[in-house]
């Protein structure tokens, strides 16, 4: 009798951890699901500032031209006032108006407002450029936050450098929230003879960025390798970013490879 029972016993210890490892294995497997869908959403709320980022360049530089008297405003693209409108003046607040909807060049429908407060010209060193967003649009994408540039010169002779960063940052679509900040440093690699024309512009990214998911899933990342990024293909074409998501093991951003690693897993990036 004792030997059945014992052989029960064991049975059910045995089931007992079977189980466990089964529910260890779902939750990893769910925070990896979730980890994933993090990161997914990062792609896109990432690319929406980038893209913001984009618009108020160039209309400070379409701004700029137009206190030169080199540039009027045009009827196909935003109505863009500055003041003062003079050329000695500083700082200057521009305020670049999409109306109902614009759309761009990079296939972007721009509406509402960009505010921006300009120290100097876009090109002087140690010029700050911050930009606000008034029930601003992007492909349905809100965006909320404050974006700053600020010129750091051409410290290593590779091309102009910005620190740009990002606080409060928030990109709200239907009812996902999700949000964002950003610390780094921005290289002008190609495009900066051309002013007149930002969609030829390249440029790397090094820094750290960090975000929370629609579900409340936080994120930390640095970039390891330089993110080369084609601005009218809205394109990172390479580089590399670690990322920190509590519970998940080592996570690599791979932008050359368009793919996602997580631990011995790997999957492909959504661009």
């Amino acid at each position: 009798m004792k030997k059945p029972l014992f052989s029960f016993i064991t049975f059910l210890l045995a089931l007992v951890l079977l189980s466990c490892e089964v529910e260890e294995k779902i939750n990893q497997f769910n925070s990896i699901d979730e980890g994933i869908e993090a990161l997914q959403e990062y792609s896109v709320v990432s690319k929406q500032f980038q893209d913001a980022s984009n618009s108020s360049d160039e209309a400070i530089m379409e701004a700029e031209l137009q206190l030169a008297g080199e540039l009027k405003a045009t009827k196909e693209g935003p109505a863009i006032t500055i003041e003062p409108f003079d050329a000695t003046t500083w700082p200057k607040n521009i305020t670049v108006d999409f109306g109902d909807g614009i759309t761009g060049l990079d296939g972007v429908v721009r509406s509402g407002k960009l505010l921006i407060v300009s120290t100097g010209l876009y090109r002087t060193e140690g010029s700050v450029h911050t930009t606000t967003f008034d029930n601003y649009y992007q492909n349905g994408y809100k965006l909320e936050g404050t974006h700053v540039a600020t010129n750091n010169g051409n410290p290593d002779g590779e091309g102009l450098q910005f620190n740009v960063t990002i606080t409060g940052g928030k990109v709200t679509k239907e009812e996902s929230v999700i949000e964002y900040q950003q610390n780094s440093t921005r290289t002008w690699v190609a495009g900066s003879d051309t002013p007149l024309n930002i969609w030829d512009d390249e440029y790397t990214l090094d820094g750290t960025q960090n975000g929370t998911s629609s579900k409340g899933v936080e994120y930390a990342l640095s970039i390891t390798e330089s993110l080369h990024f084609v601005v009218l293909t809205r394109q990172i074409t390479e580089g590399k970013m670690a990322v920190v998501i509590e519970g998940l093991p080592n996570i690599i951003m791979d932008y050359t490879t368009s793919t996602i690693k997580i631990g011995e897993l790997t999957y492909p990036m959504q661009n």
